[in-house]
């Protein structure tokens, strides 16, 4: 429907992010529930909010380091103990979620750069066009994968 058209807009907000003429940033009204968000008390809890936040990981550089105590504690032979670690790394993502950067938006005609990392306990990336980020990458290594060789 034409009715249901705009024109000439400067931002879109969609799918919780919010579309830029110089890129792409978090959608603050998603985001701001987080600022309240508890203290995780269940394992579900935590899950909840990792999946928040995993949401938003390319936003956030170093998000698997960040949020590696919380996930440690989903794991089933670990006893939900929550430590000032946890605390540490929950405020932590919280801090950056809403503090998350405009990534820029990539142009396919221009190069771009990939900077990475790989250590004994995960694997981190950055993808940049001309010394501006358009996403971070990260994850945690899994059992078997602390056995390869980082080199």
């Amino acid at each position: 429907k034409f009715s249901k058209c705009e024109f000439w807009l400067d931002e879109v907000a969609f799918l919780g992010h919010v579309v830029l003429g110089n890129g792409v940033a978090v959608d603050p009204s998603k985001v701001a529930a987080v600022t309240e968000w508890e203290t995780p008390t269940t394992v579900g809890e935590i899950r909840s909010f990792l999946g928040l936040a995993g949401y938003y990981r390319r936003f956030i550089e170093n998000f698997s380091k960040i949020a590696k105590p919380m996930t440690e504690l989903l794991k089933k032979e670990k006893k939900f103990v929550w430590t000032d670690e946890c605390e540490a790394s929950f405020q932590e993502l919280k801090q950056r979620l809403v503090t998350a950067p405009v990534l820029t938006l990539p142009d396919i005609h221009k190069d771009f750069q990939v900077y990475c990392d790989a250590s004994r306990q995960g694997l981190g990336s950055v993808l940049m066009q001309e010394g501006k980020v358009v996403s971070y990458a990260s994850r945690q290594l899994k059992n078997h994968e602390h056995n390869y060789p980082t080199h």
